[in-house]
Formats: C-alpha cells, structure tokens, sequence
C-alpha cells in the first residue's frame, strides 16, 4: 500500500547511498523528489531508475536547501518526509506507518518524532545516550520548516507531534578520512554561531527541561554550554561514555564515542577560542 507521502531526499555526490535510501521508500511514499546540489558522480543515473523527479538546487547551507524545497518544489501530498541520502527507513517504520495512514490522523497532529538508528562503521551505535535521538522530519505540507542554524538544524513543527516506535537509519559514513572530514567542517559552523551568540530568534526551536524530545535534548545541550571551554568535552565524554554506558558499543563504538562525543566537541572548543583570540584583520 502506497501512502500520499512525498519523500524530498537531498542529494551531492551520493552513489554509494542513494540506491538503499530509495529501495527503503519506494514502495512506501506515492511521490519522491530528489534535490541534487551539482552531482558529478553516478547519483542521478542511480536516481533514474525510480519513479522520483529530480531537481537541481545549489547547495548554501542545509537549512536554506530543505526550506527551498519545501518552499518551491510541486509537492502534491498533505504530508512531507524530509530524508538524506544517507538515511533508510526501518522495515518497523514502513509497516508502523502504513498503519497509522491507513486510520485518520486527527486535526491536532501536524508531525511525527522518529528516532535515529545511527550505524558507524557497520555497527549500530545503541549506548552513551545516543539513541534513541528523536526528529520531526515528517510533517503536514505548510506545518514545518527547518530552523536557520549552521549546525545541529532541526525541523521545527507547529501542533501537535506523536513519537513513532520505528527507526530512521543514519550510515554516517562510509571512512574515518570522510567522518572526520565532515566533522572538521561542523566544528567550523558550531564554533562561528557559538561565537557570533546566532542561537536564538525567532524560529528556532527553544530549549525546554519538559518538552518535547528535541526540546529536551536542545535544553540538555544548553547546559553543556554553560560549561567552561575544554573542561566541557571532558565532563561530557566521561557521563556519554561511562555512566550512559557507551562502553558497551564494543570498540567501534569506544572509536565513535572519543571521536564524536570527546575530539569533535574539543575541536568546537578550540575553533571558538581561537575565534576569540585571533584579533580582527587590519582595515
């Protein structure tokens, strides 16, 4: 059973993924777009060979491109599932919400929270407080929209939201070159909207001790931040992995936990006190 979903999946460079990404909503969501950002390698030729419609975007930053599709593409559906390439739906995920569309959705709910299955290094990452990490990226057209952060975006929904049992599969990557890569690059952002105090405002999703699940974790994180630079990612590394039990991930998830939980968030510390410190160049 199909379900009047349309699926918008943001694509650059993508072949390793896309093919597992489209298998797992194929026969799931009646409408998929694909917003490509330049691809050069076999991305779009993979992306051909399903009923998808594919568009091309360039790429400013991640909230203005999911913001753009939701703003601009020809969605024909009443309800929105926001995806990258990298990301599968769970099989407990495709059949939970073939049940629950198959039942009115009353009024009130305008999106769904769904939980990230983080895989790192073919291991799923299930300790240290890492999962279950709840976001609403399905949504009734008009009701959502990404908050303009640089970093750690999330979509933000007006009403009501249900939490879903099922999983989103997240293969973060596919190299420790890449991973790393990736996260230099995220450091930069977090360190440049730490330092330039560009968190709040309208629009972005408020930290709240009861809220929702994303509002819980934004509180937490607010915390953290409170924090002293550098003794920070020590406090944090310690509570992830000892008493939120991330030594259980094995030694793929010792390497996951000391690179994302300990050497990311110093690297964020040490790119905002270098920005700190760097005087402003001579006019």
């Amino acid at each position: 059973m199909m379900i009047n979903i349309t699926a918008i999946v943001l694509t650059f460079n993508e072949e390793t993924n896309i093919r597992a990404c489209l298998e797992s909503i194929k026969d799931v969501v009646s409408e998929i777009f694909i917003v490509d950002s330049g691809s050069t390698d076999n991305t779009l030729n993979i992306a051909k060979e399903y009923n998808c419609e594919i568009v091309s975007h360039p790429f400013e930053n991640y909230s203005f491109q999911r913001n753009w599709a939701l703003d601009n593409l020809s969605i024909s559906n009443n309800w929105v599932l926001n995806l990258d390439a990298d990301h599968r739906l769970t099989v407990e995920l495709r059949n939970e919400l073939k049940v629950i569309f198959d039942k009115n959705i009353p009024p009130a709910i305008n999106g769904f929270l769904t939980s990230r299955r983080t895989i790192f290094m073919g291991k799923w990452i299930r300790f240290g407080g890492h999962y279950p990490t709840y976001h609403s990226v399905l949504f009734r057209k008009g009701k959502g929209y990404c908050e303009i952060k640089q970093y750690d975006q999330h979509f933000k929904v007006e009403g009501d939201l249900i939490k879903l049992k099922g999983d989103i599969i997240d293969v973060i990557t596919d190299s420790l070159f890449n991973f790393t890569l990736r996260h230099n690059k995220w450091s930069s952002l977090e360190a440049s909207e730490l330092s330039s105090k560009l968190k709040g405002g309208d629009g972005v999703i408020e930290s709240n001790r009861t809220g929702n699940a994303i509002q819980k974790r934004r509180y937490l994180k607010s915390v953290y931040e409170k924090f002293p630079l550098f003794f920070r990612p020590f406090i944090y590394f310690i509570v992830r992995y000892l008493f939120r039990l991330g030594f259980l991930d094995g030694t793929r998830g010792l390497i996951f936990h000391i690179l994302q939980g300990f050497w990311f968030r110093f690297l964020v510390d040490a790119k905002v006190y270098e920005l700190k410190k760097t005087p402003p160049p001579a006019s």
